[in-house]
């Protein structure tokens, strides 16, 4: 953590150019549909894809693992797990803006390159770890991925049971296979909100038709029984806020990654309000019958609006797929040299080698609760929780990578201290705008220069804030060139360009 303050202001501003000038381009062609649904990179499409990614089908298991946990433990242990894996992702955030801040550095460009877990790893520890976080990372996305093909047959036959589950597993295989036409999370905005709303409708189906039911009769609630049902449920739990795999792909999506910081941490305060309450509304309506029901759609009466909560998850299964899939796309693309070709199609075409295994072992393995458990067990303990955690303390265990970080610390509070930000302090009218702008130049030239450009002192002989505001206002001001380059000759006559080339100079 110590150089992330000054490893965002170096690559951010890198960041934000390639990203804006898309963001621009939309803006200007007003509010298209193409851009509206499909190119997302705003901190809301982050949030909903955080959000939507952590529930999927443990939503209708999650009142299983109270059953084997109890009322209690159930709830201390969502609790808990989310929290610490809303930390484990701040930590995976650090280590991807101290990774991509080197590497900008070195004049390297992501411009049609996707940032993963295991370069970050590889980059900031080694080869050894690169080899670690791939192994951990592709084969926890591709048995989620199973997961997801499984859950979706075993939902659909909650209302149509013509097929067996296997036979329903080859149709959805095929329909989760055209997520290879989906670039990248960038374009996941309108999948990523439908999704949420899903799994939402869902969450709270399951509350009030559980507490419309009410008890049944001579309900029990006796879990913990075994010690083994106990930790089984806790996997689950651990399973549910196992969404780490993919978290540097969104924040890698985002035209500001410098802003995912608390993103996770909002994502999982609001999954808490779907989880908690449908988890412990439907154990406190079944109590004991959840233990030979693991969905806890097969408990819950059939009506029109049952039938809504199986297609909704459904599609949001589908989209889940995708989410786990995308980073083993760009894996393989990379493998065959095919991840910076701009063609959809080829790119769709280079994906389906991954896509058919993952089809292959969802109908050799019918029945997903065993393969939930030892993935939360294994998998997602080195995935989500040890391997961060380890190797963020690797990455800063040298006394000269903290100190950077205490002198920028140091720096900042010396300027704060020193700076005039009350009132009181000045007589008259205060313009706070300028004084802000005064702390941030002071603060980036200490860092930058080692020297402050004070008002008054050099930084008035030098004219550093007038070519600063010069500069603001002709970044900030109207370019009729930008969006008529015919016109771009108008430059001359109103002045602006002698203004460009004189506060450039």
């Amino acid at each position: 953590m110590s150089n992330q303050k000054q490893a965002e202001e170096a690559m951010v501003s890198n960041n934000d150019t390639g990203h804006e000038e898309k963001e621009v381009s939309n803006d200007e062609s007003g509010f298209s549909l193409k851009s509206v649904l499909w190119h997302g990179g705003s901190v809301y499409d982050a949030w909903f894809s955080c959000s939507s990614n952590q529930v999927a089908q443990v939503l209708l298991t999650l009142p299983y693992s109270f059953s084997q946990m109890g009322m209690l433990s159930g709830i201390i242990l969502q609790i808990f797990y989310g929290f610490l894996g809303s930390w484990t992702a701040y930590l995976i955030s650090v280590l991807y803006v101290e990774y991509r801040s080197r590497k900008e550095k070195e004049n390297v460009s992501f411009k049609n390159h996707v940032i993963q877990w295991f370069e970050v790893l590889d980059g900031l520890l080694g080869p050894t770890w690169k080899a670690v976080g791939l192994a951990f990372n592709c084969t926890f996305l591709m048995f989620g991925s199973v997961i997801q093909l499984i859950a979706c047959a075993s939902n659909i036959y909650y209302i149509d049971d013509k097929f067996d589950k296997r036979t329903w597993t080859y149709i959805f295989g095929a329909c989760c296979a055209t997520t290879v036409f989906i670039p990248s999370f960038h374009n996941y905005r309108m999948w990523s909100f439908l999704g949420l709303g899903m799994t939402t409708y869902t969450a709270w189906y399951m509350t009030v038709a559980s507490l419309v039911h009410g008890q049944v009769e001579g309900v029990v609630h006796s879990g913990p029984t075994k010690a083994v049902l106990y930790f089984t449920g806790a996997t689950n739990i651990l399973y549910t806020f196992g969404g780490h795999a993919v978290t540097v792909e969104i924040m890698h999506a985002m035209w500001k990654p410098k802003k995912f910081k608390c993103i996770y941490l909002l994502a999982t305060l609001y999954v808490f309000t779907l989880t908690l309450p449908s988890a412990a509304a439907t154990y406190w309506a079944f109590g004991d019958q959840l233990l030979t029901h693991s969905n806890a759609f097969s408990l819950l009466p059939r009506t029109p609006w049952r039938d809504a909560a199986v297609i909704l998850m459904l599609i949001h299964q589908f989209i889940t797929f995708g989410f786990a899939c995308t980073p083993l796309y760009f894996v393989w693309e990379k493998v065959i040299g095919m991840h910076d070709t701009k063609s959809i199609l080829l790119r769709a075409l280079s994906r389906l080698p991954v896509v058919i295994p993952i089809w292959f072992f969802a109908i050799i393995f019918p029945f997903f609760g065993p393969i939930n458990s030892a993935v939360g067990a294994l998998l997602v303990s080195f995935t989500v929780y040890i391997i961060p955690a380890l190797a963020h303390m690797l990455t800063y265990r040298s006394a000269s990578a903290r100190q950077i970080f205490d002198i920028g610390a140091a720096v900042r509070t010396e300027d704060l201290l020193s700076r005039p930000f009350c009132a009181e302090s000045s007589p008259g009218i205060t313009n706070l705008s300028s004084m802000i702008a005064l702390y941030a130049n002071d603060v980036l030239c200490r860092v930058a220069l080692g020297r402050d450009f004070s008002g008054g002192g050099e930084y008035d002989r030098h004219g550093f804030q007038k070519m600063l505001d010069n500069f603001q206002a002709l970044l900030g001001g109207f370019s009729l060139g930008d969006y008529f380059p015919s016109m771009e000759f108008v430059h001359s006559l109103t002045g602006m360009k002698l203004k460009l080339q004189y506060t450039i100079n």
